[in-house]
């Protein structure tokens, strides 16, 4: 530490401007590392659900809420950081999160069976989830104007890549090991940061006097709001919506404490998340992208590992290294992203990147039942690319405006919109799979009748092929008929994801419309770094 620096009491805050760029790099990259282990978490089990079902002799349905779990606890958890940052300081949130992350990894790879894998699997999101906000706001308190720039990239490419990377890494880790690996991996990174945060980050006091004025009835609404929200999306489209009694009751649930809570929060003195932030235009349209960029980067990361295991049956490692590109290109778009911002308005920067997304679920929409790595190389190079150029501008310019006090509260809200988009998302092209499968067979299946002699010649072709294998005429009739029906079914799986690929891509062309609305960012008169 400079002398400047170490010559100031070591029990108090340190004024960020008496660190030097050394050691407020290392600082924020020993937050990143937090933030990235806790945002690969999200999805690093999605290519091996099969896998960790069979070795905890779980079915389907109980093994999708080992990312279910994970994702209600975050989501829960990530509107809160902002008041407990306040509460313990940033430093030793950031580290007990770390420290209790690392724990419930390694429980989770010890999971004896679902149930205790499905409760660590919660724990484990609920204490990894503070951890992204935090970085966000530091990033905000230790850098100014182009080194500002740089670590929004930095932020940007984290809060994209990570969740992109997860299939990948998690799909090689279960093909070369075991996918107990998933969770073990997480060890040393969890300690690194639980020792290198509290030591090099120490930028506000622990306020614990807050917690007598705390809106404890406004956190009970807001975890039974999103708790329920995310359920309900989760699990509607497995069990056909409201017509599931279970559905209905979390959707009423969290409907009517959705309304308790921001009517809690817009008139209680010291709410728990700063909705009133939503009257600032930028921080608004921001939250907006925010929600409708996590659309993107987590329905696609759903859809195209789903694709690539149901129609084309590829396995858990074939699957990551077919969406690698994303990444890579993600990442070599980053030198990329800082000479634009360098030089240009963030705003075009973030249209830019906006519209090369939609353009890149465009050229989705061509999808056929044998796509593979090779097929999708463009149309992932220029999500890759997309992300990379809309969501760092988006950070700066939602957040780079806003006074410190207001940052921790309000970066919390932010980003929680970024997990809800991609919540909602998931839950939109689950059903539209659902819904447009069923509509394309029957489509498909009106033209499969006796005056289709392509399809007849097919059937006596197929018919031949298995009776040649020793069953008799009429079972190998039926055969045939179930292979036409199979690929009947194929044809019409592919098709509906066509179909939400063009959904997430209209999303996108609205939000690339709405850009120009945003205003050229200020800094604001910046109090000191602990000010509440």
């Amino acid at each position: 530490m400079n002398a400047r620096a170490a010559s100031m009491p070591m029990s108090g805050p340190i004024d960020p401007a008496m660190l030097s760029v050394a050691q407020k790099v290392f600082a924020f990259a020993s937050m990143c590392v937090g933030m990235f282990i806790a945002l690969l978490d999200i999805q690093i089990v999605s290519a091996s659900l099969r896998d960790i079902g069979g070795g905890l002799s779980a079915g389907a349905d109980e093994t999708a809420w080992v990312q279910t779990s994970y994702l209600i606890a975050e989501i829960v958890v990530i509107p809160l950081s902002g008041w407990l940052s306040r509460v313990m300081s940033t430093r030793w949130l950031f580290a007990a999160s770390a420290v209790g992350f690392t724990i419930t990894s390694m429980l989770c790879g010890m999971a004896w069976d679902i149930k205790s894998m499905i409760v660590f699997r919660a724990m484990q999101g609920f204490l990894g989830g503070s951890m992204i906000p935090m970085v966000f706001t530091t990033a905000f308190v230790f850098f100014q104007n182009k080194q500002r720039v740089i670590a929004a990239a930095t932020i940007g490419a984290i809060a994209s890549l990570a969740p992109t990377l997860g299939p990948t890494l998690g799909g090689w880790i279960t093909d070369h090991s075991s996918w107990h690996w998933l969770f073990f991996i997480n060890l040393v990174p969890g300690i690194f940061v639980a020792v290198a945060v509290p030591m090099l980050v120490n930028i506000d006091r622990s306020d614990y006097s807050l917690l007598r004025h705390a809106d404890y009835l406004g956190m009970v609404l807001l975890a039974i709001f999103l708790g329920c929200l995310e359920y309900t999306l989760e699990e509607g489209p497995r069990w056909n919506w409201f017509s599931d009694q279970v559905i209905l009751t979390t959707a009423w649930l969290s409907g009517l404490a959705g309304v308790g809570f921001i009517a809690r929060s817009l008139t209680y003195e010291h709410p728990v998340v700063d909705l009133r932030a939503l009257r600032d235009r930028n921080f608004a349209l921001g939250c907006f992208f925010s929600f409708v960029t996590g659309i993107g980067l987590f329905a696609t990361i759903y859809l195209t590992p789903l694709f690539l295991g149901r129609v084309r049956g590829y396995s858990a490692l074939q699957i990551g290294e077919a969406v690698f590109s994303t990444g890579v290109f993600q990442i070599l778009s980053i030198p990329l992203y800082t000479y634009l911002a360098k030089r240009y308005d963030l705003r075009w920067i973030m249209m830019a990147g906006l519209a090369i997304f939609a353009i890149s679920m465009w050229d989705f929409t061509p999808i056929t039942h044998d796509w593979g790595a090779h097929e999708l190389l463009l149309p992932q190079a220029l999500r890759g690319m997309g992300q990379q150029l809309a969501v760092p501008p988006a950070v700066t310019l939602t957040l780079g405006g806003l006074a410190p006090q207001r940052l921790k509260l309000a970066s919390g809200l932010f980003n929680l919109m970024r997990n809800l988009g991609g919540a909602i998302g998931i839950a939109v092209c689950a059903t539209i799979l659902n819904d447009r499968t069923n509509l394309h067979f029957y489509r498909l299946s009106e033209h499969l009748n006796s005056s289709n002699e392509a399809m007849n010649g097919w059937l006596a072709q197929t018919t031949g092929h298995i009776a040649d294998l020793g069953q008799n005429i009429d079972d190998a009739t039926g055969g045939s008929l179930r292979q036409l029906w199979l690929l009947t079914y194929r044809e019409a799986q592919t098709l509906s994801y066509a179909d939400a690929f063009l959904a997430i891509g209209l999303c996108f062309v609205v939000a690339t419309a709405m850009v120009p609305l945003m205003r050229k960012v200020a800094p604001p008169a910046a109090p000191s770094a602990d000010a509440h």
